[in-house]
């Protein structure tokens, strides 16, 4: 949950994650062959590394059961977890939590991505950490607050940036 928070990958994405795709001293990972069929380079935050790795020296290798497997992430059996596999675990945690939100894997990319609008980056590197060909899918696919947008505009557009407001209306005119 972590990783998916962290990068904002897509369920089959993370999944297909390899221990060699994971890069923690450049704190990003790398995507092979994402939707599109396209690579791209994504941050991954410390926190999520730290899991990674806790889970990497804890729980991986009792779960491994070939030594040449190069998946990350790994079934109880030992096999290659399947997207829909995740979707199903996802969906069960997010029900038993006091978040109030359903849904599975895509909560956290969503929830990423408007996190980081909401932060301020610019929404060009937003589609470029999500994969997103045009920016009008990664703005259909983020819940940008209405609040935010309207204060970003506020602030930036020169018609308001230097606005006064007109003087009051004398009472005659309010009729």
């Amino acid at each position: 949950m972590e990783t998916l928070y962290s990068t904002g990958l897509r369920r089959t994405e993370c999944a297909r994650l390899s221990l060699q795709d994971v890069e923690p001293v450049r704190g990003v990972v790398f995507v092979r062959q994402g939707k599109g069929r396209k690579d791209r380079v994504v941050p991954i935050g410390q926190r999520a590394l730290d899991w990674i790795e806790r889970y990497c020296t804890v729980a991986r290798p009792t779960l491994v059961r070939r030594p040449e497997s190069h998946l990350l992430f790994l079934t109880a059996r030992g096999r290659p977890l399947a997207p829909t596999k995740l979707s199903k675990q996802i969906r069960r945690y997010l029900a038993r939590s006091s978040l109030g939100k359903s849904g599975s894997c895509h909560v956290f990319r969503h929830t990423m991505a408007t996190l980081l609008l909401d932060g301020g980056a610019d929404v060009r590197y937003v589609q470029a950490i999500l994969g997103h060909a045009s920016l009008a899918m990664t703005a259909r696919n983020t819940h940008v607050a209405m609040t935010e947008l309207k204060a970003v505009h506020a602030r930036t557009h020169p018609a308001e940036r230097d606005h006064v407001p007109p003087p009051r209306l004398d009472p005659i005119c309010q009729k």
